[in-house]
Formats: structure tokens, C-alpha cells, sequence
């Protein structure tokens, strides 16, 4: 059905605004720090192939629910769903999940007994079992040693629950009851994003909404088509590392990528990538697509409206057992380490196609840090989870932002005064690091640092990445400083831990995480003496760092 322009335009703004109002009640009634204070998750209208209308918040969720749903289709087929269903899925395989701590929630809406869209969420579980608390093993060699694995089921029928998987999900988490809130929490933003498009359709029809979401699609694929066809024809290829996969801890891992531009398409060759790792930084197609869209976005129009009509433009070349293309039972719950990597190689890679656009290396995910407190009160008890910000890299328009968990996630650290109300812990530092930007005309961003103080004893989980291999410069910038676990910081019995490690701490043990610095852009020599002086006054640059690098004089 042909819709007119106006509706279609009204239409995706009140999609939008719709998933807005899901973002929000699901971060309102939130039981996880996760999930309300890092907002670790996602919340989507798609059509009724599964397509994404709107991008969310959390971009590196957008194209893993075609995939979700798409398959959810193929299992059940469309004249088994109906009105009120709820389906759930972990897994990174079966459904195309980043990996088993997130668990996406998936409903059907329908209108007068059409089958319309799907209302849909992905959040962070703060555990889902296996090896360590937390669930997400930076050691892992199997898939399931990262915890419980659902398919795609049913876990509301007809707007009644099913108790039985509700309590196999309880049994299988170290932490049920925060576990369980974030569930109910995340259904019930699936039943706010079916009764408001449920409303759309008593106003408009149900022809009407499809025909507008099919417009959608098609008019932000002319525009990505437009925003292509000013690329010149040609190819250029890049590479990184990983510093390793946290089990072959002397081995880095490669990512490689070759790009074509041709007739207004682009085509990505990832074969050079290595083969799947035994450890968990394994990606799956989903994943590899997040990080080409996003990469897209960025360099050709931040403006530019996103949607799954961008599959039409892009293709991909993958080898089978690739470390992004990996077969189970691969572990893959550091995937997001990858991710980002992989990005930055994107990103360098698109640099001579696109000259003056790209930035240079991130300092990654930062990492993430799960602290199992073992208090003797059950209110002392339960898991610290949090993800660990660092740094972007400079680009050509201005230096690095510092401070930031960059490229995908738009995480938030979690607040100081949160996470000593709720865990015995004490924060003793919280700075950015002088230093960890990269030199060049522009300034990488800096790392933060959290120098933490158990209370309590606790186990401690810490996966990160750029210990080893620093966050690269572009146009001739340096790298970003290193990522740094040390344990006993400032003491004689100081110690530098490796990027991936378990260990049981006692009280009174301090910590300190560092995130890596971004890397920067351009000839340091070419930095302007004003803003050297300005980042030396500021804290950012030491005088030193200052006459090494920049070959500043005062």
C-alpha cells in the first residue's frame, strides 16, 4: 500500500518516540547496576520480516534483531505466533546474541488478527551461570562455560507467562532476584511497544503502518545509495591485534579487512581474518555487521537515518571457523573486545577512500570488571559488574574525547556513590591518566583510571585488551598509552596483572584499572603551542611528555 510522505515521516518519528518511551521505563525499573546505571541494553520497533525502522541508542544491538527474529519466523513460522506471546533467547548462534549475558526479549503485535511488528529489547544480565560470577569468562574455551544457552522459546503464551521457563532461568544465576526484575522489567517494555503501535493501527490502519514501514526502509536506502555514490571506485585493506584471546595469551590475534568500492556499493572481505580462537573474543555475523554500519554511518553522514535497507548495499565475504565467523561451540563472551578492534580496522582501512574522515584507534572497551563479594550478610552480597570505559582516538577535526567507552555501546561508568552504597567498596581514585592520549596535531584522548579498595573478600574478574598492543595513530600520530591492571598499586608489592585474569582478593587488597588512551592524528611537530600549553595546564600532558613528543621548549 502507498502511503503519502507526510504519514510516513509521522509515522517514524512516533516509532521513535515510542522506542524512547520503552528506553525509558525499562532504565526506570531497572533492578541491575547494569542495567540502570551503565543502561547496558536496547529497545526496538521492527517490522514484520524483522527489518529495524529506527536505529536504538545502543547502536551495536541494530542489526542482531533481524537475525533474532528472522529466526524466532523460521522456527515457529508466522500462523503459530500470536497476540501476546513472548519469546526470549540468549544465545549467540541460535539467535544471533553478541553472547549468553544478553538476553533479548522478543513480542509479535498484531492488529485485527494481522501479524504488524515485533516489540523487542536486549539487555546485560548481571549472571546467567557458568564458570565464574558474572558469567562472562575471559578464559573461556567452550560456550558453555559462559553460561545457561536458551533458543528461541516461548516464555509468555497469549499474555500468560510460562512459569517453567521463568524458574529454569532462576535456576540457573547466581543472582535470581536481580535477574528476574530485569526480566520483568524488560517484557514490560514489550507490552508498551505493543499497545502503542496497537494505537497506531486503530488510527491509521494496519495497511496503512505496513505500507509506511516498507517507505521507511526504502527511503533510507536511496539515501545511504546517495551518500555511496560520492565514494571514488578503488580498494584499500588494513589490519590489527588483539593483544590475545585470553586463553593463548602469547598469541595476538588478527583482524583483517579488504574494501571495494564499486558502482555505488561496497563489498568487505574479512578472510584475512585468523581462524576462531579457543578463547572468547570470537564474533558472529551480526556483530561484524554492527561494526561495518556503524563505521558507515560515522564517515559518510552522521545524519543519515539508519535502518535494514542498508543490507541491500553492503556485502560481505566471510571464511568459515573465522574468528568472525565462528561455529559453536566457540566461546564468545569478550566478543566485544573484537568488536571494537575491528572497528578501528574498518575505520583506518576506509581512510584513503575517503581521506580527511576516519579517526584514529580507540582505546577499546576498557574492559570489564565483575567483583563476587562474599560478605557475611546476604545485603552485602552480589555481584559488581561494570564496564570499563577509556578513550577515543583523534581525528582530523579536533583531538580525542577522553573519558568515554567509545564506538558502539554509548555505556555510562557507573557513579562513584553508587557503587558504595551498594558493594563494600571503597573508590579511592577516579582521574584521567596524564599522558595516555597519543601525540600528534591532535591529541588522543585520555584514559581513566578507578583505583578501588575491597572491604570484603571478594573473587575478581577482569578481561580488557591494549596491554600489548597499543591503540594505533593516523596521518602520522602516535599510539595511546597501554591498558593497565596492577594490584597493590603504589607499593612496594605492586604488581602488573595480565589483561585477562580470576583472582580471590582479601579485604583491604587495592586495585587500580586503566583504561588504554586514544591514539593521534596528524604530525605531533604540526600541534599548536597554545593547545600543548593548555593540555600542560590542564593535567592532560606532563612538561616532559610535552618536550619528548612535541619537542616543546616552555
Amino acid at each position: 500500500m502507498k502511503v503519502d510522505p507526510i504519514t510516513v515521516e509521522l509515522l517514524r518519528n512516533r516509532i521513535s518516540s515510542i522506542m524512547e518511551e520503552m528506553d525509558y521505563h525499562f532504565y526506570r525499573s531497572g533492578y541491575s547496576t547494569i542495567v540502570r546505571e551503565s543502561r547496558d541494553f536496547s529497545c526496538a520497533i521492527v517490522d514484520r520480516q524483522g527489518r529495524l525502522l529506527v536505529s536504538p541508542w545502543m547502536f551495536f544491538h541494530s542489526p542482531v534483531y533481524f537475525h533474532y527474529v528472522q529466526r524466532i519466523l523460521k522456527l515457529y513460522g508466522e500462523d503459530a505466533l500470536q497476540d501476546g506471546d513472548v519469546f526470549v533467547s540468549n544465545h549467540p548462534y541460535d539467535a544471533n546474541l553478541p553472547h549468553a549475558s544478553d538476553m533479548g526479549f522478543v513480542a509479535p503485535i498484531f492488529h485485527s488478527g494481522k501479524l504488524v511488528a515485533f516489540a523487542c529489547t536486549i539487555a546485560h544480565k548481571a549472571d546467567v551461570g557458568g564458570t565464574v560470577p558474572g558469567s562472562t569468562y575471559g578464559s573461556a574455551t567452550e560456550l558453555y562455560q559462559e553460561g545457561m544457552l536458551l533458543p528461541p522459546v516461548r516464555i509468555h503464551h497469549r499474555g500468560k507467562a510460562i512459569p517453567d521457563i521463568e524458574r529454569l532461568i532462576s535456576a540457573n544465576t547466581r543472582a535470581p532476584y536481580v535477574v528476574q526484575g530485569d526480566i520483568a522489567g524488560q517484557i514490560g517494555v514489550t507490552r508498551i511497544g505493543r499497545e502503542q503501535i496497537q494505537k497506531i493501527c486503530e488510527r491509521f490502519s494496519a495497511d496503512v503502518l505496513i505500507g509506511a514501514m516498507d517507505q521507511m526502509i526504502e527511503a533510507s536506502t536511496l539515501e545511504f545509495a546517495s551518500a555511496l555514490s560520492t565514494l571514488p571506485e578503488g580498494e584499500s585493506e588494513a589490519q590489527g591485534f588483539l593483544d590475545h584471546d585470553g586463553v593463548e595469551l602469547n598469541e595476538q590475534v588478527k583482524l583483517h579487512v579488504k574494501i571495494t568500492a564499486t558502482n555505488g556499493r561496497l563489498h568487505f572481505d574479512f578472510s584475512g581474518c585468523d581462524d576462531q580462537t579457543k578463547g572468547p573474543v570470537n564474533l558472529r555475523i551480526g556483530m561484524v555487521e554492527a561494526a561495518v554500519y556503524y563505521s558507515l554511518i560515522g564517515l559518510l553522514d552522521p545524519d543519515l537515518r539508519y535502518s535494514d535497507g542498508i543490507r541491500d548495499l553492503i556485502s560481505f565475504t566471510f571464511r568459515n571457523n573465522s574468528v568472525v565467523n565462528a561455529d559453536p561451540p566457540r566461546p564468545c563472551s569478550s566478543y566485544m573486545k573484537c568488536c571494537q578492534k575491528l572497528v578501528d580496522v574498518i575505520l583506518e582501512a576506509m581512510d584513503p577512500l575517503m581521506p580527511g574522515r576516519s579517526i584514529a584507534h580507540c582505546g577499546g572497551s576498557g574492559g570489564s570488571i565483575i567483583v563476587a563479594w562474599q560478605g557475611e550478610t546476604k545485603t552485602r552480597r552480589g555481584n559488581q559488574y561494570e564496564i570499563f570505559g577509556s578513550a577515543y582516538g583523534a581525528g582530523p577535526n579536533g583531538d580525542g574525547t577522553s573519558g568515554a567507552t567509545p564506538h558502539l555501546a554509548n555505556l555510562f561508568a557507573a557513579p562513584i556513590e553508587i557503587i558504595e552504597t551498594e558493594f563494600p567498596c571503597r573508590i579511592r581514585k577516579f582521574e584521567l591518566t596524564p599522558d595516555s592520549g597519543g601525540a600528534g596535531r591532535y591529541r588522543g584522548g585520555l584514559n581513566f583510571a578507578r583505583e578501588y579498595e575491597a572491604l570484603e573478600p571478594a573473587e575478581l574478574v577482569y578481561r580488557s585488551d591494549r596491554a600489548i598492543e597499543a591503540p594505533k595513530g593516523l596521518q602520522g600520530g602516535k599510539s595511546g598509552g597501554f591498558s593497565q591492571f596492577i594490584l597493590h598499586p603504589g607499593s612496594k608489592y605492586a604488581q602488573v596483572m595480565p589483561s585477562t585474569c580470576r583472582l580471590k582478593i582479601e579485604k583491604g587488597t587495592i586495585f587500580r584499572l586503566n583504561g588504554a588512551g586514544g591514539g593521534g592524528y596528524g604530525d605531533p611537530k604540526s600541534r599548536p603551542k597554545e593547545s600543548i600549553d593548555h593540555d600542560i595546564s590542564e593535567g592532560y600532558l606532563t612538561k616532559k611528555a610535552a618536550r619528548r613528543d612535541y619537542g616543546w621548549n616552555g
